[in-house]
């Protein structure tokens, strides 16, 4: 009886299959600009979106790449708004591929890595205070903003504050630097789409497209945590969420450390839920804690907050430190990147790698430099 019903059922599942490639793409919720621009391009039904690649429809519909991949990953992921539908690892590779990266303006920490901080992905940002952490945060709210005329993503940011340690002045700072860069870039190589870029790319723009939550204990980090889907499909630009920190409410607010694993279980899984919906990066910093040898009472070091168990939810873990007066990330955690550190520094205009100068005479604990200026190479992205 059972491989009876078990036939039945692989037939009907083939005969919906079937219908699903024929469905016609007015039926999804595509705004109507792309639904006329689908249609007078020929394509309307499933089936004919089938084996196109994102970058062969952003130029057919003359629409982002952002776009294009957002159009195809929703009719190919769920065409019946039910069923799951499968991807052969050749295609997973090319999404992978296809995705963008958010600059941080240090390209030795863009090479570490990747290209950047990823979209997609989780990743966590692991330092003793003052190393850098939130002025890297800082940093990335600025550079997800960064124009596609010059290699960015030309997004918005959602930025979590638990810890009161944002400083809207010193993101003015970073957001003035940010907008010289980009307009030397355009007096060097005279290019008109980035000149029209530029219009809407100043310090008041960018700082309006960051979007501010202070959460005072983690009741309120949590409630914004659950009405964030709601926020972000109203704001559809958002292509990072940054949570500084992450660690702050439940380190100090908790004795119930099993259901502090729960609540922070069920978070991690919202922003991984958010972050591959709506194709955008999730930066979270954490604090350290001392780990006393089990065998060597009289010896300790430094590692993540949180326990061993909130280390599975980030996808990628980076840990900031110390040494000789110099900051250095080490990548301790990545699905795809070797472990590996490298310097940078922290400059009046955010941040930057480290000249070779600045590592023989050395600098102060500030990390500042004059030279700090970023390559032009860290803000293009190779097409797919």
């Amino acid at each position: 009886m059972r491989s009876i019903f078990r036939i039945c059922s692989l037939k009907v599942t083939k005969i919906d299959l079937k219908v699903m490639q024929h469905r016609e793409l007015s039926t999804f919720p595509f705004p109507p600009a792309f639904r006329m621009k689908l249609t007078s391009a020929g394509f309307t039904t499933v089936e004919d979106l089938k084996d196109v690649k994102p970058v062969e429809l952003s130029k057919e519909l003359k629409i982002s790449k952002d776009e294009a991949l957002e159009i195809i990953q929703l009719v190919r992921e769920k065409p019946n708004g039910d069923v799951p539908q499968s991807m052969t690892a050749f295609e997973m590779l090319q999404d992978e591929q296809f995705q963008q990266n958010i600059v941080t303006f240090s390209e030795k920490l863009d090479e570490l890595l990747g290209g950047g901080v990823p979209v997609t992905k989780i990743t966590e940002l692991c330092g003793a205070p003052g190393v850098g952490k939130t002025q890297i945060c800082m940093q990335l709210s600025v550079d997800v903003q960064i124009p596609e005329a010059f290699g960015g993503i030309g997004g918005e940011a959602v930025y979590i504050d638990t810890e009161g340690s944002f400083i809207v002045e010193r993101l003015a700072d970073i957001a003035k630097a940010t907008v010289k860069h980009c307009q030397h870039i355009s007096t060097l190589e005279k290019n008109k789409e980035q000149e029209d870029a530029l219009e809407k790319f100043t310090m008041e723009d960018i700082l309006s497209k960051i979007f501010y939550f202070r959460c005072h204990d983690y009741v309120e980090l949590l409630a914004v945590v659950h009405t964030l889907p709601d926020f972000l499909s109203e704001h559809s630009q958002v292509k990072v969420i940054i949570v500084d920190s992450i660690a702050f409410h439940f380190r100090h607010d908790f004795d119930d450390y099993s259901l502090r694993t729960r609540l922070l279980n069920g978070m991690s899984q919202s922003f991984i839920k958010m972050a591959t919906q709506n194709k955008l990066a999730v930066v979270l910093t954490n604090q350290m804690t001392t780990k006393i040898h089990s065998d060597q009472l009289n010896q300790s070091y430094l590692i993540p907050a949180l326990g061993e168990s909130w280390g599975h939810a980030c996808t990628i873990r980076v840990i900031l430190h110390w040494k000789n007066n110099q900051r250095f990330a080490t990548l301790y955690k990545s699905p795809s990147r070797q472990e590996a550190t490298v310097p940078y520094q922290i400059t009046t205009g955010g941040v930057r790698d480290v000249s070779a100068q600045t590592v023989i005479q050395g600098n102060d604990q500030m990390g500042e430099s004059r030279t700090g200026e970023p390559s032009r190479k860290r803000l293009r992205t190779e097409d797919s």
